[in-house]
């Protein structure tokens, strides 16, 4: 069995993330390594709080998972961090407080 160094995961990992979302299944045909790995690692890496659509170019049917960690991850961005970040990611501003406004909404909200 192979053992990846955790820099060449990250490294596949990162063409899996925005604004690249690559495809599992291209990362795999181009590098040799199993769906199945890939699949694994993107698990991993959600699992420790990074947003990785892997292969989803538009950002809406991202998977809620993606979404939640995405308004995680610019809970504490003033206006001008989350422009740029939104400018390296492919997103917008609206679409992340879209989220941010449904995942407050999750639980039914406060009447």
């Amino acid at each position: 069995m192979t053992r990846y160094s955790e820099e060449f995961k990250y490294t596949i990992i990162k063409r899996m993330m925005p604004p690249n979302n690559e495809s599992v299944s291209a990362i795999s045909r181009e590098t040799g390594l199993s769906e199945g790995t890939l699949y694994s690692w993107r698990k991993k890496a959600r699992a420790n709080g990074i947003a990785v659509p892997g292969g989803e170019p538009e950002a809406e049917k991202w998977s809620t998972q993606d979404k939640f960690l995405i308004v995680v991850e610019t809970a504490s961005l003033n206006e001008i961090e989350m422009a740029e970040y939104c400018r390296t990611k492919g997103l917008f501003a609206e679409q992340v407080e879209a989220w941010r406004d449904a995942c407050m909404q999750a639980n039914g909200g406060i009447a």
